[in-house]
């Protein structure tokens, strides 16, 4: 009798990100948290600025503000990237599987970046339709879409690392606030730096957009790397 051929690590990845995917779309539990959250957000900044007057002012902050949005969104969907699993104490036995660890990792990660784009879809349209009043972006404004892509991406590749190593310790919240926050700041600054400079327009766009988006590619090259790597250590631990 033949043994049975173990799945290619390509063929465990569609597999486990058809899980997640199929998951969410199905429950939506994750997705409509995340738009929720990310409106009020929205309305919160809008009371905080109504008094803001319009101009170039504005302009220079909106991507700070923007990216403090994704940045709080994100942290609530990471926190729930392996609710499904905790509570169906399914965790365990996933783990457990004959399953490259590093596939479980990516797999995670790719879902959480998928489900942190659709949100973004959704509420960065909205975010520049509320504040709409106070200023537009330059002609250049469409290029935020290349640092808001790579800044998504190391958020859920790092922020998978960390939802993992936190997710059966007490306060799993504030933990993944307080390993989040500063292990992102350096690829935080240099997205909005990139976004600000697209946004802004002009000399601000020639001088710092492409040395903010080179770092922080480099950034996400390097620190993703290092959690696909360090992943069988963190589960095994």
């Amino acid at each position: 009798m033949e043994t049975p051929k173990r799945p290619s690590g390509f063929a465990q990845y569609k597999t486990l990100l058809a899980k997640d995917l199929r998951q969410e779309f199905r429950t939506k539990e994750m997705l409509i948290s995340m738009g929720v959250y990310a409106l009020l957000v929205i309305v919160v900044f809008g009371v905080a600025l109504s008094f803001a007057r319009p101009g170039e002012e504005f302009l220079e902050v909106s991507a700070g503000l923007l990216w403090a949005l994704i940045a709080f969104t994100s942290l609530l969907g990471l926190n729930r990237s392996f609710s499904h699993e905790v509570e169906e104490e399914s965790l365990e036995g996933l783990l457990l599987a004959p399953l490259d660890h590093g596939v479980i990792f990516l797999s995670k990660a790719t879902s959480n970046l998928v489900f942190l784009l659709i949100v973004e879809v959704i509420a960065i349209p909205l975010y520049w339709l509320f504040f709409s009043s106070l200023t537009h972006p330059a002609e250049t404004g469409w290029l935020m879409v290349v640092p808001i892509l790579i800044g998504s991406i190391g958020i859920a590749g790092i922020g998978t690392l960390l939802s993992t190593i936190t997710v059966n310790t007490r306060g799993k919240d504030v933990m993944l606030a307080l390993l989040f926050v500063p292990i992102v700041f350096p690829l935080l600054y240099a997205c909005v730096s990139a976004t600000t400079a697209a946004i802004v327009g002009g000399d601000l766009m020639a001088e710092s957009f492409m040395v903010s988006l080179a770092l922080a590619a480099g950034y996400d090259v390097i620190m993703i790397l290092a959690s696909w790597v360090l992943y069988d250590f963190v589960v095994g631990a």
